[in-house]
């Protein structure tokens, strides 16, 4: 499970005490925003993409929306998302868990100016039922991202 390998990584960083499971599901932004007792706008979520034969993952604010016209003048191609069956086996998490940390290898992380609006954010952890709530140089240093980009609109 991908969870597991979630709280491995926290593990050797012995931060693994911090990755909070639910009885309820947060595979939505909506959801997690529920089960966190949080604004919506505080959760972390990742959107799965492909860029040509590439693996990109976009870590937003979860108010925030993809802007077309931005994520093409910074990809150079058009938004166009995993589909569900590829999420998997592309990323190493299942939908309602892909998180920036425990990746498949070459999947490449991004994280939207869109989440520097908070001083802690709350990202998945690998199933439809977690999270961790990381400061945003907690999230810069466990992501494994490449830049900070902009590629939203908040909503």
């Amino acid at each position: 499970m991908s969870i597991e390998k979630v709280r491995e990584y926290f593990r050797k960083r012995g931060m693994a005490d911090r990755v909070l499971e639910f009885d309820v599901s947060s595979a939505t932004v909506e959801l997690a925003a529920r089960a966190l007792q949080c604004e919506p706008c505080r959760i972390a979520k990742t959107l799965s993409f492909r860029v040509g034969d590439r693996v990109v993952l976009v870590v937003a604010a979860g108010d925030a929306k993809i802007d077309n016209q931005k994520y093409k003048a910074y990809f150079g191609k058009k938004a166009k998302m995993l589909s569900a069956e590829e999420i998997e086996p592309l990323t190493g998490h299942k939908v309602g868990g892909v998180c920036p940390f425990a990746v498949n290898n070459g999947v490449e992380v991004y994280l939207d100016v869109s989440l520097k609006l908070f001083k802690t954010v709350f990202p998945a952890c690998g199933s439809a039922n977690s999270a961790i709530e990381l400061t945003i140089p907690e999230l810069e240093q466990h992501s494994g991202f490449l830049e900070w980009i902009d590629v939203c609109r908040l909503c």
